[in-house]
């Protein structure tokens, strides 16, 4: 009795007194929010920016969706990492699910400030597509199309935005809906670095998560980032957007 006397004096002083309170569910909820919005709404922080970050040319972004599809379980990524023998053929998806290995944060923030979308499917299907644009923006398309790779590096200007990009040549069979891996890393040779023997492979930054150097190098037909910005484009997404509009 005494201690629920003085908890209800207590709360009873404080309403009183006007105070705010914040109970410890409102401080959950409030940090899954906070958590929620940089894991699935990261465009969110670029309200105030928006004018300045906006694309104004005429650009576009590639969505690896042959890479999503990749990194599923019993992927192409699996057979890599070792945990299946046969997973050379897998479903290409049929939806974004923007994962960090699809580039998820960099597809959404750069989709809300107006830059174009398309896709692998989009451009194996139609390679000319990319002579309508200035500028294509690819994001982590490890796994593309020996049609996809000509486009692309024959573009006049890339920014190769997320590292270990064309490293893996995939083919196609659009009446099965399926991809199957033909040459890459490791594979089907173990002295294969790169399945089109890019000279411009950049993979030695993949691991490279923290951003804190950050800096584009220019190369034959664009510019590339020297690490995998995914986890850090809400901190220092701002002035990589900012300076992709001035190379």
């Amino acid at each position: 009795m005494i201690s629920m006397t003085i908890t209800m004096l207590l709360v009873l002083t404080y309403s009183v007194s006007g105070a705010n309170f914040v109970s410890n569910e409102q401080v959950e909820q409030s940090d899954s929010f906070s958590k929620y919005h940089e894991s699935k709404m990261p465009e969110l922080d670029y309200y105030d920016d928006y004018e300045a970050l906006r694309s104004t040319t005429k650009a576009v972004v590639v969505y690896p969706i042959f890479t999503q599809s990749a990194y599923e379980w019993g992927g192409f990524h699996d057979f890599y990492a070792g945990y299946c023998d046969s997973c050379l053929k897998i479903t290409i998806q049929d939806y974004y699910e923007k994962t960090f290995a699809s580039s998820g944060n960099g597809y959404r923030i750069l989709e809300f400030l107006g830059y174009e979308v398309i896709d692998d499917i989009d451009l194996d299907k139609n390679p000319a597509i990319l002579e309508k644009f200035d500028i294509v923006i690819l994001l982590h398309n490890e796994f593309v199309t020996r049609a996809e790779f000509e486009a692309i590096t024959n573009h006049p200007k890339v920014i190769y935005l997320y590292p270990h990009a064309l490293s893996s040549e995939v083919k196609t069979n659009y009446s099965e809906n399926t991809i199957s891996l033909i040459r890459g890393p490791g594979f089907p040779d173990d002295d294969i670095i790169n399945g089109f023997d890019w000279e411009f492979d950049n993979t030695e930054y993949f691991s490279d998560w923290s951003c804190m150097n950050w800096q584009f190098y220019e190369i034959t037909n664009g510019y590339m980032l020297n690490c995998y910005p995914e986890t850090e484009l809400p901190h220092y997404g701002h002035n990589i957007l900012k300076t992709i509009k001035t190379l």
